[in-house]
């Protein structure tokens, strides 16, 4: 097992590792006992825990769930980014995190192989690699771009290359290598696709139980109405001979759903809206092509010439192709041979037309699969033209081995010789490099090497494909039985490979070997292949009359897929043919392979039924054999079996040995040689590289993981008494507390019952003995009022005898007077009765008063004037609110400040004092900024704070509160200032008609760091008033001090700046205006008033 590369972690972070808590064994190269019945047992026991990948070194075997499972989640991307490959348990995310991290980090390009037959989760699989790595990388509205496209190319090619078969529902009939190219950051930049191998032969017929690809369904289930007007189709399945009926319908897939899937697919990749109504008319097109049926017709020579039955699904089908009709009608009845300077027209019978009809629509289909794919590669491919890193995903059809094994299976599991060639190359060549780089000794390692066989099929002298394609360059007839009898003469010797009717007849009693079929002993497994079929399909021929007729539709991409049909460029030499193509193919991808980083997936089909939780076990093991599983194995345990970073090792293992645990101070080299010769681990049984402690056994790793998981229980058991004494103290301690508490509050709550019922009985007391002395004093008072009021009427009664007494005896003496003084009385009973029907109004302004009607009443009349205004007065103060009182005190205490001081104080006497100009409390842009100040605001005012270098203003939001104000900016409500009113030591204003004001600040306090505020406001003599009425009520700082004058000095930071006031002309407008005339001086001109 190897340890490659991984980001460096905290001493502090918990580790995990690949052998923590294992089911089973995570990597086979630790399997003990290796055997076939061991690795099948282990695959079955953690695929039964749900864990479906499982390691050989760095291969990553996964076993398809057919079921979803959480183990894809946003969370577990984060889980694996950036980790170990061995840290944590084994899954396909830390596989594509490793390749991601060597291109990023190691600028070396990478390569993921993805193996397995049909159903085995190939595809599910890449999607999972891509995904992850566009999760990983780089975010940026470009970037984002880019992977998007990367991933939505994908259900455009499901879309068109993926069908349904027995084996799987989505299966790949295609082999697809995508190129993802990312920028110096790791950043994705575009891919270029490639397609291998497309199984066009599906197009025309399907085995049972099987479907066409998916766009022929999806197309005629998700398409509107209107669209599939246009096409000339029709949704029921059973209208079309190339679409299976058996299978039409496939559970768990919505094809209308996944039809929108791809157009929106089509159009974020990057297809114009004509570009994807031409793909949709060449589908369709398709269609009607296998609608088209033929009758024969007897000619005047005796031979038949097939005829077409109806006519209407070829005039339908040129029509979307824009093709006359009578050229595909005669494409369809006769064929044009071209030889040197001759040209000769036979007819066409009606098995010979449905050839040629089958091989327009495979020939058609696939063009189109391959235009697609160029497309997707225009609008995916990298623009910048510098060195681009670059990792590939080879997602391709695994080893096949059916009862009927044709030219498909046979060229198919040529690639797979390949990539098994290559693949134990690759594998041996990075255990070499790793050996090498670490100092450890390199043993040969014996294992089987198939370039035998990969020679049999691809040597250009005696392979099996030069000979199919001798045979079908070869005149004369050319059968599959000549083909057969060409392999029985050439490679009968050859120790792979078996035939019948070989020439050392050793196989004439092998009843298993019909003689049309050849047997091949690949590394996976005897294969026997059928010939029947390999000449035509090798051939792949297309008349060159039909050609020439899709050349001559006016279709947008008809002369695109068929360039051979231009009849300015005929070429008489024969096409390659299918065998020469692929093989050229694969040997540009083993070359392409060559040149990156290998990463390995080997999927495994868990049963044929597609069904969750079955574990067939002949299945998985004909897979493990022919994916050459145990092989792979057996060539990482040649040498050492385990290895891991001396860091890695020290930190997981250092509790087994007392002197490297909790801590080692030294070299972890020097910590991991004391460790195993502490643990009596045998010499021969392990090796110090350079980097890394290699073990070759995995028993006496398993010891160490023993030795380890008995240490860490005795550890635990330690932590745990710890803990559980430490927290019984704990409990302890809370308890006596809680009991003193308890026990207080109880003695509390004892005497204050105990004061409460002495208080009541001693009120009870009292209120008896006060109504006791009440009662006697009440009796003592009322006795002395009846003897008071017996002793005035006494004497009221002598009073009264007294008077009349006096007054028959002086009554004519005094007569004058008493009329003088009845006189008088009258007058002024007259008067004061004429003064109530002419009394002036209840209003305090009313300064008229009746006049006087004698002279002698001029006292009383001005004292009654006076005494009425008065009355008058304290009637209308009684009708004033308390806020409507603090507005007249406010206009009061500004008419003291300013009056026949300040020019600007007239105009303020009629507009009321609002206070909240902004409505902080209502507005919800102000709602932060209200938050943020914690008493009742007074004032809210915008004002503009003049800038010293320039003069100019900036608008500020001003708020007053009992404590302090507050500067913030105007449009973010952000603070920018706040100065307690103690700090504030007076105020400056000029004596003419402008808004400007600055506030000093005390010197030395936190708020004068920046200096004094010059600011100007359109309601000045409001926030002065406040200002000053707010200094004057509070008891525990000095009043405010307002200084009124055209001069004054102002502190910005420390320098002492000049603030002159002049009367300017009518240019300068009706506001004033602030220029700063030099460092020291501030110049405010203001218009002179009218």
């Amino acid at each position: 097992m190897t340890e490659r590369g991984g980001a460096t972690h905290s001493k502090m972070e918990v580790k995990t590792s690949l052998l923590d808590n294992m089911i089973g064994v995570g990597d086979m190269v630790l399997l003990e006992p290796l055997n076939e019945n061991s690795f099948i047992e282990n695959l079955r026991k953690r695929f039964d825990h749900n864990e479906i990948y499982t390691y050989i070194g760095s291969v990553v075997i996964s076993m398809n769930p057919y079921r979803s499972l959480p183990i894809f989640t946003p969370e577990k991307v984060e889980e694996y980014r950036n980790r170990n490959f061995y840290e944590l348990s084994p899954h396909i995310y830390a596989l594509a995190d490793e390749a991601y991290r060597s291109l990023r980090d190691q600028d070396k390009d990478q390569c993921i192989l993805i193996t397995g037959e049909s159903g085995a989760g190939k595809t599910e699989a890449s999607k999972l690699v891509m995904s992850y790595v566009a999760a990983v990388c780089g975010k940026g509205q470009e970037v984002n771009k880019v992977k998007e496209q990367l991933l939505q190319s994908n259900p455009v090619l499901e879309a068109f290359g993926n069908a349904k078969t027995v084996r799987n529902d989505n299966s790949s009939r295609f082999g697809k290598y995508m190129d993802i190219e990312f920028d110096f950051k790791g950043d994705p930049l575009g891919g270029v696709i490639s397609n291998y191998l497309l199984e066009k032969s599906r197009v025309c017929k399907q085995p049972r139980g099987e479907r066409n690809f998916h766009i022929f369904y999806q197309l005629l289930s998700g398409a509107s109405n209107d669209t599939l007007t246009k096409l000339k189709l029709d949704r029921d399945f059973s209208k079309y001979n190339y679409l299976s009926l058996d299978s039409a319908t496939v559970n768990g897939l919505d094809d209308a759903a996944s039809f929108r899937t791809v157009w929106n697919a089509m159009q974020i990749v990057g297809f114009m809206e004509d570009e994807v109504q031409s793909v949709l008319e060449l589908v369709a097109a398709v269609l009607k092509l296998g609608n088209i049926e033929f009758k024969p017709e007897s000619r005047v020579n005796g031979f038949d010439e097939s005829r077409v039955k109806d006519k209407n699904d070829l005039k339908e089908m040129c029509e979307l192709l824009g093709i006359e009709q009578s050229v595909l009608e005669r494409a369809f009845s006769y064929r044009t041979v071209e030889a040197k300077m001759e040209k000769v027209s036979t007819t066409l019978n009606v098995a010979q037309a449905y050839y040629a009809r089958d091989a327009l629509a495979k020939n058609l289909y696939s063009r189109l699969f391959s235009w697609l794919v160029t497309r997707i590669n225009e609008s995916i491919k990298a623009q910048a033209k510098t060195r681009h890193k670059v990792m590939g995903v080879l997602d391709i059809y695994g080893f096949e081995i059916f009862e009927d094994n044709s030219f498909e299976q046979f060229i198919i599991n040529y690639c797979n010789e390949k990539l098994q060639q290559i693949f134990i190359e690759l594998t041996l060549r990075e255990e070499q490099e790793e050996y090498i780089r670490e100092g450890i000794e390199w043993t040969n390692i014996e294992y089987f090497n198939n370039a035998i066989i990969c020679d049999l099929i691809e040597n250009n002298q005696n392979g099996i494909l030069a000979m199919l394609d001798e045979e079908c360059l070869r005149p004369g007839t050319v059968t599959d039985d000549t083909f057969l009898d060409k392999l029985n003469t050439i490679c009968a010797e050859h120790q792979h490979f078996e035939s019948r009717l070989s020439k050392n007849s050793k196989f004439l009693t092998d009843h298993s070997l019909p003689h049309s079929c050849f047997r091949i002993q690949h590394y996976a497994g005897k294969v026997l292949y059928r010939v029947e079929g390999f000449v035509d399909k090798n051939n792949d021929l297309l008349y060159r009359d039909l050609s020439q007729a899709m050349y001559k539709a006016t279709h947008s991409l008809m002369k695109q897929l068929f360039p051979e049909g231009n009849p300015a460029k005929v070429n008489l030499k024969r096409p390659p043919t299918a065998g020469f193509q692929f093989k050229a193919s694969v040997g540009g991808l083993m070359r392409n392979l060559q040149t990156k980083n290998p990463n390995y997936i080997r999927c495994i089909k868990p049963n044929d039924k597609k069904a969750a939780h079955i574990f067939t076990e002949s299945l998985v093991c004909h897979q493990v054999r022919y994916l050459g599983l145990m092989e792979n194995v057996r060539v990482r345990r040649a040498g050492y079996a385990f290895r891991q970073s001396y860091e890695s090792s020290l930190e997981r293992y250092k509790m087994l040995c007392k002197q490297t645990w909790p801590h080692w101070r030294g070299a972890a080299r020097d910590g991991v040689e004391v460790l195993l010769t502490d643990c009596s681990v045998p010499a021969e049984e392990f090796a110090y590289g350079r980097s890394k402690i290699f073990i070759r056994n995995p028993r006496t790793l398993f010891t160490l993981e023993e030795r380890r998981r008995a240490c860490l229980e005795d550890l635990a058991t330690l932590i745990q008494k710890i803990y559980r004494g430490w927290r019984c103290r704990t409990q302890f301690l809370l308890l006596k507390k809680s009991q003193v508490v308890v026990a207080a509050w109880y003695r509390r709550y004892a005497q204050q019952k105990k004061y409460q019922k002495i208080k009541s009985a001693t009120l009870v007391m009292q209120s008896f003995i006060r109504g006791w002395k009440a009662r006697k004093i009440l009796r003592q008072l009322k006795y002395e009022k009846r003897c008071k009021e017996a002793v005035t009427t006494i004497a009221a009664y002598w009073h009264g005898t007294q008077v009349r007494r006096e007054y028959r005896k002086f009554f004519r003496a005094n007569a004058g007077k008493k009329i003088y003084n009845f006189t008088i009385q009258r007058i002024m009973q007259k008067y004061f009765l004429g003064l109530k029907t002419t009394m002036p109004s209840m209003s305090p302004i009313d300064n008229t008063w009746p006049a006087r009607p004698y002279m002698f009443l001029e006292g009383a009349h001005s004292e009654l004037r006076r005494i009425f205004h008065f009355w008058r007065c304290k009637k209308y103060q009684g009708q004033f609110t308390e806020e409507k009182k603090a507005v007249y005190e406010e206009k009061l205490e500004a008419s003291e400040i300013f009056k026949d001081k300040k020019a600007l104080y007239p105009s303020s006497v009629s507009q009321p004092f609002k206070g909240d100009y902004l409505e902080i409390q209502k507005n919800p842009k102000y709602q932060k900024l209200n938050s943020a100040v914690e008493d009742k605001v007074l004032l809210a005012d915008v004002v503009n704070k003049i800038n010293r270098a320039n003069g100019k203003g900036a608008p500020r939001l001003f708020l007053l509160t009992k404590n302090n104000f507050v500067l913030a900016d105007q449009k973010t409500g952000q603070v920018k200032a706040s100065v307690p009113l103690p700090d504030l030591t007076s105020v400056s204003v000029s004596t003419q008609s402008d808004g400007f004001f600055a506030l000093k600040l005390k010197e030395g306090s936190a708020s004068a760091a920046k200096g004094d505020f010059l600011l100007s406001s359109e309601h000045l003599i409001e926030l002065i008033t406040k200002l000053h009425r707010t200094g004057a009520t509070a008891a525990d700082r000095d009043q405010i001090n307002i200084d009124i004058s055209d001069e004054f000095l102002v502190q910005f930071n420390q320098d002492k700046v000049c603030v002159k006031f002049i009367q300017g002309g009518p240019k300068n407008g009706n506001s004033a205006a602030c220029k700063r005339k030099n460092n020291r001086l501030l110049e405010v001109s203001v218009p002179s008033s009218p």
